[in-house]
């Protein structure tokens, strides 16, 4: 039997209808697409970027309130995404932290505590990063990390986190003078304290420059061995022999007053080794950095959910450089201009020989234990600073919770009803 002739008129609208839709779903791309852009724009301005005469960005300036400023969007993100968890523990915590007066620092005895993950310990570690002003990262791939108590009154004085380093870091690759095949290769012995400092009332009695000198312990060298020294690379899937021969760490706030010319009985803990470049990604807020990646998703870019393991610890930087292209904005919307000074801390003393020849027996006679790095520092530091500037005594333990932006006045409320 004869088919009947097609309906042209059906077959028209039909045409026209996927021709409107087509051209709707262009219309909703280029929609998305200028709204993301006017709001990074706005964005930048908000925190004081200008662009430079050859289009370049410029941060608002180097000083310690600009970096503030330039991570306070990124700061307010991250306490908002833990409203539940302070309202839940800040109560159980808050008894952790020490008053001024309840400090003798002739007495201050520190010790390090290593943190399992499920513990309240991991929990108190949370709490104090978040009162830190520019916000810390939460690390990758190895990890160990620490509570500073103070064995006299047990309290909280300060916290360590040590994590895999980044793979390209100019300043430290030239001064170990790696080619990239030796540090494919050796990278697997440095680590890198992501988290590194003091809590008040110690931080004003120079208690940042003791927990940074805890780096160098024995006690540390010995826990990464435990953990790591015999394991094999997820990737690689070969043995790796891991031994903890140096550390870096650099400064969140350009050039560093706490780690320059740090020594502790004429042995050098810190060795500034240059700046970072400027570039990175704290500048864009995770709000905005999630509408980047749903944008990424919308248009089918493999970058958008490129965080698995193995895919390199720069995913977030290359999954927000790869939005930018898409949108149409130049590389260089990442580089934010605010430099980092880095150091290299070596826990053997021929640390960058060995992984430059990658032959050769870790010097560690110079690595003493942290109890004994803590005498020294005490005396080098603690007792001096404490007769020069009494005013850390003022400092109550109530006033950690102003240090948690939006959340102070809820949590201040909580500890006035619980007396």
């Amino acid at each position: 039997m004869r088919q009947p002739p097609p309906d042209k008129g059906k077959c028209t609208r039909t045409l026209r209808g996927d021709l409107l839709s087509k051209k709707a779903t262009v219309v909703r791309v280029s929609t998305r697409e200028a709204g993301l852009k006017r709001r990074l724009r706005r964005h930048l301005t908000s925190l004081g970027f200008q662009r430079t005469d050859e289009g370049d960005l410029a941060p608002p300036g180097t000083g310690k309130e600009a970096i503030r400023t330039v991570h306070g969007v990124q700061r307010e993100d991250r306490l908002a995404a833990n409203k539940q968890f302070l309202s839940d523990q800040f109560l159980k915590l808050a008894k952790h932290f020490a008053s001024g007066n309840e400090v003798d620092p002739q007495k201050i005895s520190p010790a390090l505590e290593r943190i399992e993950t499920g513990t309240w310990q991991g929990d108190l570690f949370r709490l104090a990063a978040l009162t830190w002003s520019v916000p810390v990262s939460n690390g990758f791939g190895r990890r160990l990390r620490y509570l500073v108590w103070d064995e006299n009154n047990n309290k909280l004085m300060g916290i360590i986190a040590i994590g895999d380093p980044v793979f390209n870091l100019h300043v430290r690759d030239s001064l170990i003078d790696w080619t990239v095949k030796d540090r494919s290769k050796r990278l697997v012995n440095i680590m890198d304290a992501y988290v590194l400092g003091a809590l008040p009332p110690y931080n004003m009695l120079l208690g940042g420059k003791l927990v940074a000198c805890l780096l160098r312990t024995r006690d540390i060298y010995n826990d990464f061995a435990k953990a790591y020294g015999g394991t094999k690379g997820i990737i690689s899937k070969q043995e790796k022999k891991a031994r903890l021969l140096a550390i870096t760490t650099s400064s969140s706030m350009g050039r560093s007053s706490v780690y320059n010319r740090l020594k502790l009985g004429g042995v050098e803990y810190f060795k500034s080794i240059g700046y970072t470049g400027g570039w990175g990604h704290f500048h864009i807020p995770d709000s905005l950095f999630l509408d980047l990646r749903d944008y990424l998703r919308h248009i089918d870019h493999s970058y958008a959910d490129c965080n698995r393991f193995g895919q390199g610890p720069n995913w977030r930087l290359r999954t927000t450089r790869a939005a930018l292209a898409a949108l149409g904005f130049k590389e260089d919307m990442l580089r934010h201009g605010i430099q980092r000074e880095v150091f290299f801390c070596q826990l053997a003393s021929n640390a960058a020989k060995l992984l430059h020849s990658g032959e050769g027996r870790p010097n560690l006679t110079s690595l003493l234990t942290a109890e004994e790095v803590s005498k020294l520092a005490v005396e080098r530091w603690i007792v001096p600073r404490a007769l020069r500037r009494p005013e850390f005594k003022e400092w109550e333990a109530e006033n950690i919770a102003v240090l948690l932006g939006d959340q102070r006045g809820k949590l201040l409320a909580k500890l006035a009803r619980t007396g």
